[in-house]
Formats: C-alpha cells, structure tokens, sequence
C-alpha cells in the first residue's frame, strides 16, 4: 500500500445551528457554538487515515493555541506531520452554518494557509498526493508538478473552485469537482485528462463509469459539512491501496455518506 500525502488547509471550524440561513442584511439567532478541526487538507488526511492509509499531512498553522490543538490531534490518530508553524498569521478559520436541513453556509480566513509555501514534499512512485484550493494556487501547481515528475499520482480536488493552469489540470487523476464546479469548469474550457465528478447522494461518475449513492435518511442527517473531503480522503486511500476505480468509488461514496451523520467536518472532531 502506498502512502497518502495531503497537501493542504488546517482550519478550526466554528460551527453554529441555526434554523435557516439569514438573507442579506438580517440577523438570525444561533443555538449553539463549537469548536471543531476542519479545513478541506485535514478533513481529507483525516478521511484517509480512518480508510487505513499511511497519511501524511503538509500544511502550515499559527504559532497560537489552536495550532498547537490541532498538531496533538493529528498525532494522537496517527497522521504524519510536516505542518508549517508560522509566526504573526494565525491558524486559519471557517465560520460555518448549518440550517434544519443540514444545510451550510461558510466563510473562511486563510490565516497560516495564505503563506504555505511547499517546495518538495518527497513524493515517489507509489505515493498518491492530494491537493485541494484552500492553499495559494502557485503552491498547489508547483507541487503537482513535482510530484507528478517524481512518479506519484496526483489528485486534485478543484475546491473551492478556481482556475489553475491547464498542465495541472491536464496531469491531474483524476480531478474532482462537484456539479457546481463541473459547470464552472467546463465553461473555462479547461480539458482534464480524468475527471471525477459527485453528485451529493446520487453518486460519483469518473470518466463515464458511474457509481450510485449510498442512501441516507433524512432524519439522519446531522450536517453535510465535510462529506465532499471525506469522499476524497476514502477515495485516495483506496488509490493508494491499487483498488480499481470502481471500488474506489464505492468506498468514497461510503464515507461521504457517514460523514453527513456527525456534527463538524471531522468524527470525534472537537478542539
């Protein structure tokens, strides 16, 4: 089995309920505040770890309390860690909403994420790497590109959305977008080589092979912050694992549907 490196964002999510989300300019009242790990690089490492892969994390958070919370927990499951600690940026922040629906709403503060600056992580024939956007764009490039020279296979999650350069792109396998991100990109005119696209509870399609949903009863659902980065994470693991790409996408759409059955992004996931 080869290893899992996730190259990406490390957030405390504050996660509040509320019973609709508020239009422009109105206030609505919260039930309750926590405190949660989150950001798509971790929630992804996480998502692979807990799929049985040998992970390790790269990133950056602050010289501050948080930071120091969220290095005991990668340890204490088992993550490698090469996690930046950068002085004078905070760790990086999501306010996240979650309607009776289990519906979000989210805003975050790059913080440390904004600096990341990875030049080599040591990827290697066997390795799987994974990227997502909530890191600066030249940085997810540069390590695409080198990790892609080096032998490992690259797979870059396009969110939240935005353009990178068509070799990235092209090199990608595969790319995963969700619907939005699917429509965006095809008006971009970008060409993906492998494209991976979800579709919530009806499933995955990866290059015309399409895999249905795992069903989820409404009155299960908690929130759906995170399913997305658990599909991925469960999804680079079985990569990582030489599981063909059905199987792959049978195990990552199980994950996405557990992920919505726990509050915050994360299992057990409270800082």
């Amino acid at each position: 089995m080869g290893r899992v490196i996730v190259v990406g964002s490390l957030n405390v999510d504050l996660v509040t309920l509320v019973e609709r989300h508020p239009r422009p300019g109105e206030t609505v009242l919260g039930e309750s505040v926590g405190r949660f790990a989150g950001g798509k690089g971790a929630n992804q490492a996480v998502a692979a770890r807990r799929s049985g892969a040998d992970v390790t994390m790269v990133g950056a958070v602050g010289m501050d309390d948080a930071g120091d919370a969220y290095l005991r927990r990668l340890a204490d499951l088992g993550i490698s860690t090469h996690v930046d600690r950068v002085d004078g940026a905070a760790t990086g922040t999501a306010v996240i909403s979650v309607d009776g629906a289990g519906e979000n709403a989210i805003i975050v503060v790059p913080g440390a994420n904004g600096v990341l600056d990875v030049r080599d992580i040591g990827a290697g024939p066997g390795d799987v790497v994974l990227l997502q956007l909530e890191i600066p764009l030249e940085c997810v490039s540069q390590v695409a590109r080198e990790s892609h020279r080096a032998g490992a296979r690259v797979v870059v999650n396009l969110a939240p959305y935005a353009s990178l350069p068509d070799d990235v792109i092209a090199l990608a396998d595969p790319l995963v977008v969700n619907e939005s991100e699917a429509a965006l990109l095809a008006d971009s005119g970008l060409l993906p080589s492998s494209l991976l696209v979800t579709f919530g509870a009806a499933g995955a399609m990866w290059d015309g092979e399409r895999v249905d949903g795992v069903a989820v009863a409404d009155d299960e659902v908690v929130d759906t912050v995170g399913a997305g980065d658990a599909f991925c994470g469960a999804l680079v693991a079985a990569l990582a694992d030489g599981a063909p790409r059905g199987v792959a996408l049978r195990r990552a759409n199980a994950a996405g549907a557990a992920a919505v059955r726990w509050s915050g992004a994360q299992p057990d996931g409270r800082l």
